[in-house]
Formats: C-alpha cells, sequence, structure tokens
C-alpha cells in the first residue's frame, strides 16, 4: 500500500536543481500497480475514459490543459439544434435571431428600464408585442414580475389593435392572464387562476398541436385557460405580447437566460447560445477537481474512499495550473459568443459557485474563494461577475419559501441574508403555509388554535430567503456588485470571533468613506444636502484618510451606561427563555384598547413612525400605553448570552473590505430594501386589529336582532369581514415568522447601537457630520423603530432603551431641530419618533432619566412648534402635560403625567418670556384655523345632506387636533398663568375671543345629531368621542384663570370678568359657558371630582349675567345705542375700516390677526353659513 502515499505526486526543479529553483513541476509517478496517478487524476477531472491519456512528458500547466480540452472535449461538444420550425424572428436590429420588442408595435408609452427587457408603463396603459411570431409548435416564456399590479400577459395576432383602453386579451386572437383581476381575456374578462404578487414568475405557453394556451404560477399550471384558438399560417403566428397600466413593471425573457420554471417539451422563443453546452461541459470538469479535492481531505476510514484516493495525485499542486487552464478555455469560449454571456452567467455558472458553495449549511466557504481568486483574474471576470449578481438577486426575488438552517448567532459580524427583503406570498401560498387560522376571541375550535400555533412554530425555526433589491430604488448594481462578491466570499479575517458590532471597547470609522466622489455614492443624499453642493461649500480633501476613534458608551452618562465589556449587557447579547409561543401566546395580539395613536400630515419616510403617527383617533388624551408586550421583564428569565463564534478559515483571502465598508453597503441595502417591507408589515397588523373590531361588533349586532331580513344581511356582511380576518392573521403570522427571528433581532440592535453612537460622535464635528448619507440616519430610525414593535417581542420595554439605546434618546432629542440637517422630512422623522416614544410609560421614563433630554428638549420643543411641525410638537406637549386638566381622568384612566417635564417646560416659558410669546402667538392662531376648517368642514356636509367617508376622516382628525391644541393652552393657564394676568390684557382678550369662538361653533350646531356623528369614526362610541373633548379644556382654562386671579399675586392685574365682560357678543357667550354647565359630564368622567369647577364656572357666569344686565341698564339710562365706538375689538388701538355683510362687522385691516378673531367671535349662532364661507374666502 506505498501507492496510498503521499509519494503519488513527486515535485521536481525542472532542469538543473540549481536554476530556476522556484518553480516546480510536476512529473508522472508509478505506484505499485504501474497506474500514473498524474494522468489517472486528469482523465477523472475531465471525464475521460481509463488511460485515455498517455504518460505526460512534460509539467501540467495551462496550456497542457487546454490542449487536453482541445483533444479530447471539442469532438464531442457539438450540442444537437432543437426544432426550431415554427417560429419567425424578425431583425429588430439587436441582431439575427434575438428577440425583442417590435418597436414600431409599442401603443402608450414603455420604457425600458435596464436591458434587456424589464419594462415599465409611463402611459395609463401600454401595449406591446414582441419580434417573433409562432404558428407550429410548443413555445414559451417567462414575466417576471416586478409590481402586483394590472398586467395582461398572453400572445396576440399581428391583427390585434392596439389602443389607449384595449390592449392583450381585448380583442379576436389575442389572448391574456391577469393575476390583479384573477381573470383570462379573449374580448370578454372570465375569472382564472391565482392572485399574483410581485416577484411571481409567469409562465406563458402555447400549444400550436392542439390549439391551447396556459399559464404557469412560479412553474405550477394554473390550468388550462383557452382552448380551440384559431391555426394559422407560416410567417401569420401568434406573438408575446403584454399591456401594462401605469407605473407597472415586469421584466420578459423570452430565452436570452435560462428560465427559472422550464415546462417540459416548451421551447424557449429565443435558441439557447451555441457556447452554452461546452461552457457548462467545462465548469463540470472543475466541479469534479474540486471534488477530487474534498476526498482527499475526507477522512480516510472508509475502504471505498480509500480505493478512490489510490488513483488521484495530491490536489494542492495539481489544483492551480489546472484550474487556470480550465477557465482560459471558459472565457475563450464566451468571448467568442458575445451572446451567450448572459445566459451562461445566468444559468450554469451561477449553479457552478452554488454548487461549490452549498445551498445549505454548512457551506464551504474555503473551495469557493480559491475558485473565486482564480476566477477574478481574468478580465473578463468583471462582466460575468455582473451577470452573476443579476442572476443572484433574480433568483432570491423570485424564490419561494426556502427552508434552511438558521446562520449565526448574534455575534456574527454582519449577518447579510436577513436584513434584505424577500418575496411576499399571496393569498393562495399563506393557506397553504397556515391552513388553520385563530385569534383571540374567534369562535373557531380549540384544535384550530393548536394547529396554528404549531405551524407559526415550525415556520419560525426557518430562515426566509432574501433579496437584494438593487433595482428602480435609486441603488446602482454596477456599482455594488464587487461589494457582494466580498459579502460571499467572507467577512472580518482579523482573526476575531466575535463579530465587530458585539465586541465593544475601542471603535473606528474610516471619514473616507462618506468622502469619496465615486459616481453611486455622490448620488446619495447627505445630512447636509447634495454630495456635489458639500464639495464647493465644504471641501475635506485633506481629510480623506482621517479615522475617528471613540470609546463605547463615551456619550452615555457613567451612571446609565450599558456597553458590551461592562458587567450588564445589552440586550443584543441577553438570552431569553421564553419560547416563540410563550412571547406571542396568540399567533396574533389584538390592541384595541388604549391604542389611540396621534395623525400627522407631515410626510413620513420611516415605515414604523409613519404607521404609529397615521393610524387611530387623535383625542385630547392621550392615555398610557400598555407595555407593547404585554409581559413583566421577569416573564422574559433574562441572563447574558455567552457569544458564539464564526467559524473562519485561518487561510482566507486577505483582499477583504473593511468592516465599516461592509456595514455601509448593509444599512444601504436594509434602507433601500427591506425597510419597504416594514411598511406592508405594520398596514397588515394595524388593519388586522381594526378588522377583528369590526367582525365582533358585527357578531353583536347579529345576536341583537331579531329581524331576518336584517339577519340575513349581517351574517353575509359577517363572512366577508371573517374572510378578510383571516387574511390579515395569515399576513401578520407571516411577517412575524419572517422578519422577527431572534437572531434578526440581536443584529438590528447591535447595528443601531453601532449606527447611534457614530452618528453622535461625528455629530461633535460639524464638517464631517453634513457628509453622512441620510439613509444611515433613516436606517437607524426605522429598525429602532421595527424592532420595538416586534411581535413576539424582542425585550421588555423596561429595558429595551435602558440596556443600550440610551444613546438614542440622546440623538433624536439633539437633533430634531438641528439646522445642519438640510432635509426638513428628516427633523420630521426625529420629531415624529419622540412623538410616538413619549406616548409609553417605559419610553418617557427613559426620557425623563435622559440628561440631554431633560437639558435641551423642553426650549427645542416650543421653537419646533411651527408651521410645519406644530402636530408632532402638540402630541410631545399634550404627552408630557398629561393629567392635570379638567376631566384628565376620563373613563377611569390614569392620570399619571412627567411630573419633571411640566417643571421643565414651566421654567423654560418663565425664563424665555420671547421664546413662549412666540409659541403662544402661534397656538392662538393654529387653534383658530383648525377649528374655522372643522366649521366649515362641518357646513360642507350639511350642505350635502351626507357625509362621505373622506369628510368624515377629515373633520374627526382636525376636531382631535383641536382638542390637543386646547389642552395644550389649558396647561400653559395651568402653570404660566401671569402670561395672561400680568402686563398688558393682550394675550387674555385674545384667549377670551378664542372662547367664544369655539364655543359659538360647538353650541350652535342646527344639527346636534348631524355633528356628532361627523367626529366618530367606524366603530366608536359616542362615550369616546363627543363634543365634551373640546368643552373640558375650555372649561379648565375658565377655571385656571378664575384661580390665577384670586391669588394675591395676581390681584391687581388683569381682570378676567371684566375682559370677559367686555367682549361684543355677551349672548353667544352667556350661552356657550350654560351650555357647558348643562353638558352631561357624568358620562366621561368618574367620581365627582369636577363638580367643584363647575360651581366656579357657574358663579362666574352668573356675574358675568349681572354685569351684563348692569350695563343695558346703565346703557338705557344715559340713552346710549347698542351701536360700539367704531374701535377695532382687537386691537384697540384705530377704528375699524372694513364691514362684512350680511353682518355689518367691522374690522381693521392694519390690526394683524383681526380677520381671525373679530369676525369669528362676532358670528352667534344665527348667522347663515354662507356668510362664514364668504370669510374663510377672504
Amino acid at each position: 500500500m506505498v501507492g496510498l502515499s503521499s509519494g503519488l505526486a513527486v515535485i521536481l526543479n525542472s532542469g538543473d536543481g540549481k536554476k530556476n529553483p522556484s518553480k516546480p513541476r510536476l512529473v508522472s509517478y508509478s505506484d505499485e500497480f504501474g497506474q500514473q496517478s498524474v494522468e489517472r487524476a486528469l482523465e477523472y477531472a475531465f471525464g475521460l475514459p481509463n488511460k485515455s491519456l498517455g504518460p505526460l512528458s512534460g509539467p501540467v500547466d495551462s496550456s497542457l490543459v487546454r490542449s487536453i480540452i482541445k483533444n479530447h472535449l471539442y469532438s464531442g461538444s457539438v450540442s444537437s439544434v432543437s426544432n426550431r420550425d415554427g417560429i419567425c424572428v424578425l431583425d429588430n436590429g439587436s441582431g439575427p435571431d434575438v428577440v425583442g420588442l417590435e418597436e414600431f408595435s409599442v401603443c402608450g408609452e414603455i420604457r425600458i428600464l435596464k436591458p434587456p427587457l424589464l419594462l415599465e408603463s409611463l402611459a395609463v396603459f401600454s401595449s406591446a408585442r414582441a419580434n417573433a411570431c409562432v404558428w407550429k409548435g410548443k413555445w414559451m416564456y417567462e414575466v417576471i414580475l416586478e409590481t402586483s399590479g394590472i398586467q395582461q400577459l398572453g400572445w396576440a395576432t399581428i391583427s390585434c389593435p392596439f389602443t389607449d383602453h384595449k390592449g392583450v386579451g381585448d380583442a379576436d386572437d389575442s389572448y391574456a392572464f391577469d393575476g390583479r383581476r384573477v381573470s383570462k381575456w379573449n374580448k370578454e374578462a372570465e375569472p382564472y387562476g391565482q392572485p399574483w404578487v410581485a416577484g411571481d414568475v409567469i409562465g406563458c405557453c402555447i400549444d400550436l398541436a392542439h390549439d391551447e394556451i396556459s399559464f404557469y404560477r412560479n412553474g405550477v399550471s394554473l390550468g388550462l385557460a383557452f382552448s380551440g384558438i384559431r391555426k394559422m399560417e407560416p410567417g401569420f403566428g401568434y406573438y408575446p405580447a403584454v399591456s401594462l397600466s401605469q407605473g407597472e413593471r415586469c421584466e420578459l425573457n423570452f430565452g436570452s437566460r435560462p428560465f427559472k420554471y422550464p415546462i417540459d417539451d416548451y421551447f424557449p422563443l429565443q435558441a439557447t447560445p451555441p457556447s452554452s453546452p461546452f461552457a457548462k461541459k467545462l465548469l463540470d470538469c472543475l466541479s469534479r477537481l474540486l471534488d477530487m479535492q474534498s476526498v482527499e481531505h475526507a477522512e480516510r476510514s472508509s475502504v471505498e474512499k480509500l480505493s478512490r484516493l489510490k488513483r488521484f495525485v495530491s490536489m494542492e499542486e495539481l489544483f492551480y495550473p489546472v484550474c487556470r487552464g480550465i477557465y482560459e478555455e471558459f472565457f475563450s469560449v464566451v468571448e467568442a459568443d458575445c451572446r451567450g454571456a448572459e445566459y451562461i452567467g445566468w444559468g450554469s455558472l451561477l449553479l457552478f459557485f452554488m454548487g461549490i458553495f452549498g445551498v445549505r449549511a454548512p457551506h464551504d466557504w474555503l473551495s469557493l474563494d480559491r475558485v473565486l481568486d482564480v476566477f477574478l483574474e481574468f478580465q473578463g471576470s468583471h462582466i460575468m461577475f455582473k451577470h452573476l449578481i443579476n442572476a443572484l438577486s433574480c433568483a432570491c426575488k423570485t424564490a419561494s419559501l426556502v427552508l434552511t438552517e438558521c446562520p449565526y448567532s448574534g455575534s456574527y459580524s454582519l449577518s447579510f441574508i436577513g436584513f434584505l427583503s424577500r418575496k411576499s406570498p399571496n393569498r393562495q401560498d399563506l393557506q397553504c403555509m397556515i391552513p388553520s387560522v385563530w385569534w383571540p376571541g374567534s369562535s373557531e375550535d380549540v384544535s384550530t388554535e393548536s394547529s396554528m400555533l404549531l405551524t407559526t412554530t415550525a415556520l419560525s425555526d426557518t430562515d426566509i430567503c432574501a433579496e437584494p433589491l438593487l433595482k428602480n430604488r435609486g441603488a446602482d448594481p454596477k456599482a455594488l456588485e464587487w461589494e457582494y462578491l466580498w459579502w460571499l466570499k467572507s467577512c472580518d479575517s482579523s482573526g476575531h470571533d466575535i463579530g465587530f458590532l458585539h465586541r465593544g471597547g475601542s471603535q473606528s470609522f474610516p471619514i473616507g468613506l462618506f468622502l469619496k466622489n465615486d459616481p453611486h455614492r455622490a448620488e446619495i443624499s447627505r445630512l447636509g444636502g447634495s454630495f456635489s453642493h458639500l464639495l464647493k461649500s465644504h471641501p475635506m480633501y485633506d481629510q480623506e484618510a482621517e479615522v475617528i476613534r471613540w470609546e463605547e458608551g463615551c456619550i452615555d452618562d457613567e451612571e446609565t451606561k450599558v456597553t458590551h465589556l461592562t458587567k450588564q449587557k445589552p440586550c443584543c447579547c441577553s438570552c431569553y427563555d421564553m419560547e416563540f409561543t410563550k412571547c406571542s401566546k396568540y399567533p396574533i395580539r389584538t390592541t384595541t384598547k388604549n391604542s389611540g395613536h396621534h395623525c400627522s400630515a407631515i410626510p413620513e419616510r420611516s415605515a414604523q413612525v409613519a404607521a404609529e403617527c397615521s393610524t387611530g383617533s387623535l383625542n385630547d388624551e392621550i392615555a398610557d400605553k400598555p407595555s407593547s408586550s404585554d409581559r413583566s421583564e421577569s416573564e422574559f428569565g433574562y441572563r447574558p448570552v455567552r457569544h458564539m463564534t464564526v467559524p473562519r478559515d485561518s487561510d482566507l483571502s486577505s483582499s477583504t473590505l473593511r468592516e465599516e465598508e461592509l456595514l455601509d453597503s448593509l444599512l444601504l441595502l436594509y434602507h433601500i430594501g427591506l425597510a419597504p417591507n416594514f411598511r406592508q408589515a405594520s398596514y397588515y397588523m394595524s388593519h388586522q386589529s381594526q378588522s377583528i373590531s369590526i367582525l365582533e361588533e358585527t357578531d353583536k349586532q347579529i345576536r341583537e336582532r331579531a329581524c331576518k331580513e336584517q339577519l340575513k344581511r349581517l351574517k353575509e356582511t359577517r363572512n366577508n369581514y371573517r374572510e378578510e380576518v383571516i387574511d390579515c392573521v395569515r399576513h401578520c403570522a407571516w411577517y412575524r415568522v419572517s422578519f422577527f427571528s431572534r437572531w434578526k433581532q440581536r443584529g438590528m440592535y447591535a447595528t443601531c447601537m453601532w449606527v447611534v453612537q457614530l452618528l453622535l460622535v461625528l455629530s461633535k464635528l460639524d464638517s464631517v457630520f453634513i457628509y453622512i448619507p441620510e439613509f444611515y440616519l433613516e436606517a437607524l430610525v426605522d429598525c429602532f423603530h421595527v424592532l420595538r414593535k416586534s411581535d413576539p417581542p424582542f425585550v421588555p420595554p423596561a429595558i429595551f432603551i435602558k440596556q443600550g439605546l440610551n444613546t438614542f434618546v440622546t440623538f433624536v432629542v439633539t437633533h430634531f431641530n438641528d439646522p445642519r440637517i438640510s432635509s426638513a422630512d428628516l427633523k420630521d422623522l426625529l420629531l415624529q419618533s419622540i412623538s410616538v416614544l413619549v406616548q409609553y410609560r417605559e419610553y418617557l421614563a427613559a426620557f425623563e432619566n435622559n440628561k440631554v433630554a431633560k437639558h435641551i428638549m423642553p426650549k427645542a420643543l416650543l421653537s419646533a412648534f411651527d408651521n410645519r411641525s406644530w402636530i408632532p410638537v402638540t402630541n410631545i406637549l399634550l404627552r408630557l402635560c398629561k393629567g392635570f386638566g379638567f376631566g384628565s381622568s376620563k373613563h377611569g384612566e390614569s392620570s399619571s403625567s412627567s411630573v419633571i417635564f411640566q417643571r421643565l417646560l414651566r421654567e423654560a416659558c418663565i425664563s424665555d418670556e420671547e421664546l413662549f410669546s412666540a409659541f403662544l402667538n402661534r397656538l392662538f392662531n393654529t387653534l383658530s384655523w383648525t377649528m374655522t376648517e372643522f366649521s366649515v368642514s362641518i357646513r360642507e356636509m350639511q350642505e350635502k345632506y351626507q357625509v362621505l367617508e373622506f369628510q368624515q376622516r377629515k373633520c374627526c382628525v382636525i376636531f382631535d387636533l383641536s382638542c390637543n391644541l386646547a389642552r395644550v393652552l389649558e396647561f400653559c393657564t395651568h402653570e404660566i398663568p401671569q402670561a395672561f394676568l400680568s402686563g398688558p390684557d393682550t394675550n387674555l382678550r385674545r384667549l377670551t375671543e378664542l372662547i367664544v369662538f369655539i364655543l359659538n361653533y360647538v353650541t350652535s350646531a342646527a344639527d346636534a345629531e348631524f355633528f356628532d356623528l361627523s367626529l366618530r369614526r367606524h366603530g366608536q362610541s359616542l362615550e369616546k368621542v363627543n363634543r365634551g373633548m373640546i368643552l373640558a379644556p375650555l372649561v379648565g382654562i375658565i377655571v385656571n384663570l378664575l384661580d390665577a386671579s384670586t391669588d394675591s399675586e395676581f390681584k391687581d392685574q388683569n381682570d378676567v370678568v371684566d375682559v370677559f365682560a367686555n367682549m361684543d357678543c355677551p349672548e353667544t357667550m352667556h350661552y356657550g359657558l350654560q351650555y357647558m354647565l348643562e353638558y352631561n359630564w357624568g358620562t366621561s368622567f368618574r367620581g365627582e371630582a369636577y363638580v367643584p369647577k363647575l360651581c366656579s364656572l357657574e358663579n362666574f357666569l352668573a356675574v358675568l349675567i349681572s354685569h351684563s344686565d348692569s350695563k343695558k341698564i346703565e346703557g338705557l339710562e344715559c340713552g346710549e345705542s347698542d351701536a360700539d365706538d367704531g374701535m377695532c375689538c382687537i386691537c384697540y388701538a384705530s377704528k375699524a375700516d372694513a364691514e362684512f355683510v350680511p353682518c355689518s362687522h367691522r374690522w381693521d385691516a392694519a390690526s394683524p390677526g383681526g380677520l381671525n378673531f373679530s369676525i369669528a367671535q362676532s358670528m352667534n349662532r344665527f348667522h347663515k353659513p354662507q356668510a362664514a364661507v364668504s370669510l374663510r374666502i377672504l
């Protein structure tokens, strides 16, 4: 058995041993059986018969390898030409036999986004035919859906007319399938197929032997669509044709690339390149070469392996010369057939690399690295790798659910696949994956609940194939393809066992990464504006090589610091024993109670912030939000977790990118690829709760109704609602298991920690901070809120910020009004994050414990209350000031508030009178505007005698905003009464006129029932939404002023009673105050704590009435008329010089704000609606 030893190959120096000693060569060597090991190894690698190669006389180099290929492989490489009879391809300028779009057939406007055939419709309806027609045989083409809207895909003859409204399937001899409308079209539509989703691959097949057309979705037949289609003559056949509605995108593959789902016996319209079979044969040789190497490295205990090993030479010496020789021939073949490069890259080359790497773990990183090293030595590798990356992207985008082993734990430095988006399933896909559906409160049996729990648990243990979305999202695939290469090859090779995001200690970042003037980076928006503008205004050519260094946690307070090196570890390095089924006891979680969120009209770019700021009710009281997980901290079984190391080979290539460069790519890809999916997930999770509430309300009505006709209608409606709930529950379950696996959550948390520290460190360097790409900030905010809202919960809310992300609070409060950030949308994003977080007790505590937040936020909020940001600022102020006002504990809700921030806000207002004065002025104007808009909307609906959904939603939003603003004003009168009672009485008069203005609109509604109906959204009760929401803060304002006026400090200042008594419309004011006294407050408040305040209001009204009666008697005695003195009732400094009909009220054109207040407050409830409308136009 000597032949099994290492003497299978002998390395000798060529020629004399003293000459060229560094150039070894392989020579033949016989074992004891007389077999030549090198020859036999080459025979196996090239798939040749035994002993077909004679003894080698020279070294094994690329020349020898290429001669073997030409002598032994070319002879059998001629592929059989498939039958191409029955097809005609017209030359459209791209070359003979190249199938593409026929330009003169295009109707509408179709743009080719990316060669060869990624299309987008720019017109309302666009259609086009290909330049190939078929009249005999079986043919097919594939359509990859980039969007999932209205598209008609199929076949049509040349006589089919295309117009702005008619396309494929709308005429005779024209046949199409539309998965959006789930119909097939041939002049008329008929139900057919399944609904499609973006990423689906639709196979369009025509069988002219049997005169049939069928369609396939992801390789699965949708059934026979059309039969008995008309036979055509040679040259006059059926053309592939598509019709797209505006904005729809799809990619056509007529055969220029291998089909994703080829159908047996059907041929592509474009012939397979002749070089493809031979290229595949060469790659197969290389695969066998690697197989031999793996056998040599395997354990040698198997007799079968030993018997194979005796025929092979040592592969360490044989691999590189053979590999280079095969690649030389491979690239020679590719260059000779220019059209074959794309086909080979998408087909045999992709399969070759995936076969080496391994679809399932454990992956063979070492072999892939060695093969890529040689591959990249060749000039043509760049083009081939471009095709390879595009093929991988497309494969991920179109892939169905893939069950694989989870990648490494949270210690893995960067989990590339987990952060990117992937294809979403349609209703049928979800039904197959999750056949049983259950939700809390459903009437399904217990077995259904158990079945769904088992299904979701099984799915949660799998990983979902991801997609690197680089198309039409602002990223340049060509510029990023090499970064993908290094993702595939390896991560950090510095020897660290722990991913750099989890190492802690000293951190660094090369600022040159932001200063590169590469074409694909120059187009990315920066915090300070466009890159080209910054280069001119703030050039930094001499700092490109600088590296910023800092210690983890250097921004945090010492007492609250949590890092990877402290005793208490951050959440990303912690383990929670709670299983998936325990974390989320039910597959879905209803949040109908205490789920009111604040609406915002400001454009938002974070999926999670947008979801919370755009749904729910805008009520005057923000209830304390329950814990987002409804679980206590102890229930999670918190304990530190040890880092799991990432297996790495010691001899990985050193030509790897820096970890920071990988992080940069990761954030960009997360931002453009995955964030949009979270927006869709947020929609379904929000819509699920609403749907369940509607279903429960319908069930309640069914139980209460006795009429058979109503019961029948309600039951039909219930069935529709139930199907909608089932669909939502399935979608939510899918998003939970695909987005919220533990390893992804840990990686996202560590990314948030790293990025926010980087941003805070760089914020101290003005010249660098403005160069930071916007997607850094956007990805940070989005990732943070994704984790915060994840279900099952990542960690208890009480420690989510406390143990690792205190710096996030520091960042948002210091930069939501940062003038260095040029984008108003980005500053809104930060402000809205604060608005969302302070609604929850746990997160509000994080703000109260943050020194920077307490120091900066009060004044920053007051200064940010402007035309753009007043909505989120109002929401924040309302939450911070919650619990002090009239009726603040309605419905038994907690009246807890932030005493700390109330004190800080009061101190900020007192210390900076100019800032508070400007804030108060904007507050007056904004509340006046919202109430005017609300009244106009109500009157518009009354005139039409109907409540339209859009108008009702508008009324609800504006009314809620008005209530919130009134509550903030109530806080001001409670905490800073001197602003109204001391000094000039301007603020007090404006406040008084505003109160009368609101009372006039609220109490003078001609149809009270119609008024109340317009305030409530579907499913809301009268107890929750009523006019008491706006009346309560008005009562509080008046009582606050009365209480403060009795204080000795303000006793000799502005007289509240006198200002109210001297209003021009005392009857309107008296009526409004009496209405507030008679309002049924008992339905809104528990107990009788509000009664003393109403008594104070009643006494105030009695004094006003007495004062008014006395004034009338005094006027009669003096012979005075009711005419006024002609002075402006706002400024009282000049005469009113404008008059309005029909009320004849005057307004001083020189008085700012006069129109809003004097006109509005003077209009009493007897004025016609037309008068209010005309005033609004003026």
